[in-house]
């Protein structure tokens, strides 16, 4: 009898496995303007418009932990995460279908809770919730979401526009979302050895939001749209800064060099950090969770950047042979490695 073949996940990772699946998935109507591989897909709409189609899964014990998760931030948190990959393609989110597996430890309260940070983020987003489904599970929690958005078919910005001679921005702040789950794991772990010692969360504030109650860039893609300045590539910042720009270089068929002096870190992230004995680049780097905007733009829109909000330009797109690197505040010239989010 032969053996039957088994290949661990494992050995492929998130992007990969998502690579091996739909090698051979291929669109077959006119109207799928973009499939796999970007924030979201492309459907045509009516008349110029497009369609923009993303989703996302939470799953307890995975993506979350109730001992430190409010039901209600983790509603808020499971529409906005969506909203970012709309965004991440220069379109707003219009609608949202939300699914929910949950056991019988959940009560009608807990679900009630969880849906007011569904409609909190609705209300502020400006997105309709539009339905969904429910059903039972044998443990814990699971969350579907699907957003639906729209944009203009000329002004949807994909992950393979980038050029040599771009320059590489992002928005925000990056790593203090990484550093907020420390946090919380820390106090998770302090209060099931010591459950008569309370959390201390007051002085980390800023960190613990970042990672509980994340928000998306619309602000950025409204910028945009007001200027009428598009990026030549985009995508949101899920995984951490270096799986993104390995993204945008695979797709755009580039290389890149980072800057480490010039990526955005915020004193709270700087901070702890170093109390950690992390170093704070590493956060930034690979940390994930920030929902930011990473974007690239040709050098005749430089002026225009310049005076947006809350942007920091961090480095350039160069010709693939150049690799992708990161040029340390020592002077040194390193490989960029990826080591952000693994879900399996």
């Amino acid at each position: 009898m032969n053996e039957i073949k088994r290949t661990d996940v494992n050995t492929l990772g998130e992007f990969g496995l998502i690579d091996h699946l739909t090698k051979d998935v291929f669109p077959i109507h006119t109207a799928t303007k973009r499939g796999i591989g970007d924030d979201a897909a492309v459907i045509k709409g009516a008349d110029d418009n497009v369609i923009v189609v993303t989703t996302d899964m939470l799953v307890e014990g995975i993506h979350f932990d109730l001992i430190y998760s409010p039901l209600k931030h983790l509603g808020y948190k499971s529409m906005v995460v969506n909203f970012s990959d709309i965004y991440a393609m220069n379109a707003f989110p219009r609608q949202v279908l939300i699914s929910i597996a949950f056991s019988n430890k959940y009560s009608v309260e807990a679900l009630e809770e969880f849906y007011e940070g569904v409609q909190l983020a609705c209300r502020l987003y400006g997105v309709d919730l539009i339905g969904g489904d429910t059903t039972s599970s044998p443990r814990g929690m699971t969350v579907s979401v699907t957003a639906i958005g729209e944009g203009h078919q000329d002004r949807i910005v994909y992950r393979d526009g980038a050029k040599a001679g771009d320059i590489i921005c992002v928005t925000g702040n990056l790593g203090a979302a990484y550093l907020g789950l420390q946090v919380l794991e820390r106090e998770k772990q302090i209060f099931l050895d010591h459950p008569e010692i309370q959390p201390e969360l007051d002085k980390h504030h800023y960190l613990v939001e970042r990672q509980l109650k994340p928000e998306a860039r619309k602000d950025a893609v409204e910028y945009f749209h007001e200027k009428g300045f598009k990026p030549t590539a985009m995508i949101d910042i899920s995984d951490g800064l270096a799986s993104e720009i390995f993204h945008i270089c695979k797709q755009s068929g580039t290389g890149a060099y980072i800057e480490e002096a010039k990526v955005p870190i915020h004193p709270d992230t700087e901070e702890l950090a170093l109390e950690f004995k992390i170093n704070p680049i590493t956060c930034a780097l690979n940390g994930g969770e920030d929902y930011e905007l990473l974007f690239t733009i040709d050098p005749s829109d430089l002026e225009l950047v310049k005076t947006m909000p809350d942007i920091f330009l961090i480095g350039d797109i160069l010709k693939p042979g150049e690799g992708i690197t990161l040029h340390t505040t020592g002077g040194k010239i390193v490989p960029l490695e990826a080591q952000g989010w693994k879900h399996f």
